[in-house]
């Protein structure tokens, strides 16, 4: 099941330890191999409708694009939007401007224990 999370400014925590001054959006904690990388989706860019290998948690650091699993249409995502599809869920992930994304893959992967849950924004 396909969920969408914030993990912009405002759900992060301000941090003043050691003299710091800065918020920190909290995403995720694993115990397991972990892969970790920074997607960019040029203009009209796709990530192929396909299903996930192991539990997948993208964030949109810029852009905008919509995102589906195949059982809804097409949900828009932008800056500070997190969406975390389950081993095995079929999705695509699509931009007609492009787009740039930290994408988290691993076995252990949790996103509601750390981020709040966000309503979809528009679906078409």
């Amino acid at each position: 099941m396909m969920q969408f999370f914030r993990f912009g400014e405002e759900s992060g925590t301000r941090i003043s330890k050691f003299d710091s001054d800065f918020i920190m959006s909290r995403v995720g904690q694993t115990d397991g191999a972990t892969n970790i990388g920074c997607m960019h989706l040029g203009e009209n860019g796709v990530v192929g409708y396909h299903q996930a290998v192991t539990p997948q948690l993208l964030l949109v650091v810029s852009g905008h694009g919509s995102v589906r699993n195949d059982g809804e249409g097409y949900v828009d995502i932008g800056p500070g939007d997190a969406v975390f599809w389950e081993e095995g869920e079929w999705h695509e992930t699509k931009s007609e401007s492009g787009l740039t994304a930290i994408v988290i893959e691993s076995a252990g992967l949790n996103p509601s224990l750390l981020m709040p849950v966000a309503a979809p924004r528009t679906r078409h």
